[in-house]
Formats: C-alpha cells, sequence, structure tokens
C-alpha cells in the first residue's frame, strides 16, 4: 500500500480541546441533497429531522491539534439511531485526509476562528470558493459541577462505497447556553441560520476517541 499524499495519524484518535454542541430540529423538506449509506435514512419525527452541529478547538495533548465546524444528521441504521456527517470543514490537511481515508467523513478545508471569554464563544467559518460560511455565538446558562461522558457512533460510507461504523467516546466539563448560527440565505448551511437550536451546551476540557 502506497503512503497517503498527506500523512495523518493511525485509527483511533485520542483528541482533546472544547467544543460547542447543538441540537436542532429542522422539516425534513429544507434538508439539503446530502448522501448517506445506502441502509441509513433520515429519522424523521412529525415531518422533522434533527441534526447536531460541532465547532471544535482541538488542543495540544491529542494526535492532531486543529479546528472544525461539523454538522452531523441522526439517522435510522438497522434497529437502532446513528449518525451521519454531512458536511464538516477543517484547518489542517491532516485532519482532512484521514477523516477521509479512514472513515469516509466528507472533510473540506475552511478557515474557522474562535474568541472566548469567561463564559462565552464566538466562532467563525470561511470557505474560500464554496457557498460556505457561518458564524456562532453562544454563552453559558449554567456551569455543571461534574465530568460528563458519552458514546456513540457515526455511520458514514467510504470512498470505495462500503460502509464504515465510526465508535466515539468523549468526556468533559458540560455547561448548558445558548447558542445561534448565522449563515447567508443561500448554500448547504442556510438551513441552520433559518431556524434557532432546540438547546446548546458546551463541553471543555473534552477528552475523545474516535475510531477503533
Amino acid at each position: 500500500m502506497e503512503p497517503p499524499a498527506v500523512p495523518f495519524p493511525p485509527s483511533p484518535w485520542h483528541l482533546t480541546g472544547d467544543m460547542i454542541v447543538s441540537l436542532w430540529r429542522v422539516p425534513v423538506g429544507e434538508l439539503p441533497p446530502w448522501p448517506l449509506p445506502p441502509r441509513a435514512r433520515p429519522w424523521i419525527v412529525r415531518r422533522r429531522a434533527t441534526l447536531v452541529s460541532f465547532w471544535v478547538d482541538y488542543r495540544p495533548g491529542g494526535v492532531l491539534t486543529y479546528r472544525e465546524f461539523l454538522i452531523a444528521l441522526v439517522v435510522r441504521h438497522g434497529h437502532g439511531l446513528a449518525a451521519g456527517t454531512v458536511a464538516a470543514w477543517v484547518d489542517d490537511e491532516r485532519s482532512l485526509a484521514g477523516g477521509r481515508a479512514l472513515w469516509g467523513i466528507p472533510k473540506e478545508r475552511g478557515a474557522i476562528t474562535f474568541r472566548a471569554d469567561g463564559r462565552g464563544v464566538r466562532g467563525e467559518l470561511t470557505a474560500p470558493g464554496a457557498p460556505a460560511a457561518a458564524r456562532l455565538t453562544y454563552r453559558d446558562v449554567l456551569r455543571l459541577p461534574c465530568r460528563l461522558p458519552a458514546r456513540g457512533h457515526l455511520v458514514q460510507q467510504a470512498s470505495d462505497g462500503a460502509e464504515c461504523h465510526v465508535p466515539m467516546r468523549i468526556s468533559g466539563r458540560p455547561a448548558v447556553g445558548r447558542g445561534r448560527v448565522t449563515t447567508g440565505p443561500e448554500g448547504p448551511l442556510s438551513v441552520l441560520g433559518r431556524h434557532r437550536p432546540l438547546f446548546s451546551l458546551a463541553l471543555r476540557d473534552f477528552r475523545s476517541v474516535v475510531g477503533s
């Protein structure tokens, strides 16, 4: 096997940092034509689909240091629920190459900035040459005095058409807050700009394992 053009760490990736997570319920008719693996279907309840957005600042201490904006769609897969990454932008070539090659995550290159104060975060994504631009505003409402663990898995389609399962584990210090994403009127991210999230939370000083 030839080595990858851009070297990246092998699976699993151990990562650490801070993130802002928001949950969205949007009319199914507003979903962009995002591709999914053949056996995955959007989870629809009362004609609405569920999206989860992640603004992530991966910091030193993990195998890679970069920033990311990612959108996952909750899907029915087999007899249960999973998530499928339908859009993602990163500012690091190794993360881009590894996410695509290892797990079929459709990462693109973008410029991502964060500005944080004591209880809030502002983020911005721009992707030159592509209809992707978004701004995040978030502020804590209630910080919880614990570390919150969670597990999940992604279902992705690899470049060769094979279905890829990506287990994920994470723990971090949570805070419930208020978030908003603003976007332009067109493009794949406008579905977020037209709605407010059901809830948002920050997960600070998280430690995560992606892949197996």
